[in-house]
């Protein structure tokens, strides 16, 4: 790592105004620390880095599908729930990790699974009529973004029973009846301060109680070589006799911007904006919103919600190219999340949705194009989870590397990285 910097000195350092640094910052560009003093400081070379990129000047970490190469079949066998269109599945099989069996409700994206790998074992239907125990001693991972849900606290243990009725209480059934060496958990962000954080509590109790320690954190895919910023809460859980600290990918210095992601303008079907909302976004500069607009339009547009405080940042919004696509939704074009191309005033079309979770451009996704919107926005970015699926292989060999791992604290220790949580 480069020496780093105070704001002020490595603005000095680049000719550009703090402000211009504290912008960058506050876009999700560049990464900033806290130096012992509590003041914010910068790696020269991530700053110098986005510069670059800025100025269009060509860079090594341009949009790529992450993928290693090997031989045969993969070392590591996993079970994946909640598979949606197989953004976590196809991460894992590209750093090397099979999967059993993979289950999802969707009969959409249950399709698009198996149309795409006919060699899965897909199994479309409720993950509770599942019995996982041929599985047992089989598997060594067991993933899946299980759905964020409350539970009843009428119990004082706060573990395997107090989620029944609930799917995360699914997914700790078939770690019970698995038994695997390394469990991964995904979803939201705000299930951190879910039900002020007792929901997050119950579940790594509810993992405890089954013979694992647990660690969670907030992962931001802009620095994990997704073109998008998107932050997805990840846990991992280890089995008792796995020797391995809890390792979390670590982010990288670089981002990967939107014209690196869909600047060939991939063709393929999109949704359209009505002629009244393309005139008002056709006003809308790249990288801005409903506050570029004229006053009067603005109100027309906005209407009740032009009253409110907040809640509108996503309204009108057209993406920038220099930049990580904002998080997609499941669709480009309602009004409350639009997400408009850079350059043409239209919605991103599905393929660039693809793109930007970083689907290779041979995966093709059934069902009508709002259910295509849908299981892609819904997805784990493909590179992701090979980041994730590389840490698991880490953790199962316990041999993480500082320079591509971040190890969790321990119990009751200070977290450095404040994207860790307790």
């Amino acid at each position: 790592m480069d020496k780093l910097f105070t704001v002020s000195e490595a603005a000095n350092q680049l000719s550009v105004s703090s402000d211009t640094i504290r912008r960058w910052e506050k876009k999700g560009l560049i990464r900033s620390r806290r130096s012992e003093r509590n003041h914010r400081v910068f790696d020269l070379g991530e700053v110098r880095r986005l510069q670059a990129k800025l100025q269009g000047v060509g860079s090594e970490d341009s949009h790529k599908v992450l993928k290693d190469e090997y031989e045969g079949e993969p070392k590591y066998k996993a079970i994946g729930l909640f598979a949606g269109a197989g953004g976590t599945a196809l991460g894992f099989e590209n750093a090397s990790i099979g999967h059993s069996l993979l289950n999802e409700f969707d009969r959409n994206a249950a399709a698009t699974l198996r149309a795409n790998r006919s060699g899965w074992n897909v199994v479309h239907g409720d993950v509770a009529d599942i019995d996982f125990r041929p599985y047992e001693g089989e598997v060594d991972i067991l993933e899946g973004g299980f759905p964020c849900q409350a539970f009843s606290y009428a119990g004082k243990k706060l573990g395997f029973g107090d989620t029944r009725g609930t799917l995360f209480y699914e997914f700790a059934r078939a770690v019970e009846e698995t038994s695997p060496r390394v469990i991964v958990g995904e979803n939201v962000r705000g299930l951190v301060n879910h039900d002020g954080g007792r929901t997050l509590r119950t579940m790594v109790s509810t993992l405890e109680g089954l013979g694992y320690r647990a660690a969670y954190k907030v992962l931001r895919s802009q620095y994990l070589d997704v073109p998008q910023k998107r932050e997805r809460l990840f846990m991992f859980a280890l089995r008792e006799d796995v020797k391995s600290p809890i390792l979390f990918p670590k982010e990288r210095d670089y981002i990967v911007s939107l014209r690196e992601a869909i600047g060939d303008r991939p063709e393929s079907e999109g949704q359209r904006y009505s002629e009244n909302k393309k005139a008002i976004l056709e006003q809308v500069p790249p990288g801005g919103y409903w506050r570029d607009l004229p006053e009067d339009t603005q109100r027309s547009y906005l209407k009740a919600s032009y009253f409110l405080t907040g809640g509108k940042t996503g309204m009108a919004r057209r993406l920038s190219w220099d930049e990580p696509s904002l998080t997609l939704t499941c669709s480009p074009s309602q009004k409350q999340t639009e997400r408009c191309h850079p350059e043409e005033t239209r919605p991103l079309n599905v393929r660039e949705y693809a793109r930007i979770q970083t689907f290779p451009d041979d995966w093709n996704f059934s069902g009508s194009v709002g259910a295509q919107y849908k299981q892609i926005g819904n997805a784990v970015p493909v590179n992701l989870g090979y980041h994730i699926g590389k840490a698991a292989i880490a953790m199962l060999e316990g041999n993480g590397s500082e320079t591509e791992f971040e190890a969790a604290p321990v119990e009751n220790e200070t977290p450095q990285n404040p994207l860790f949580v307790f």
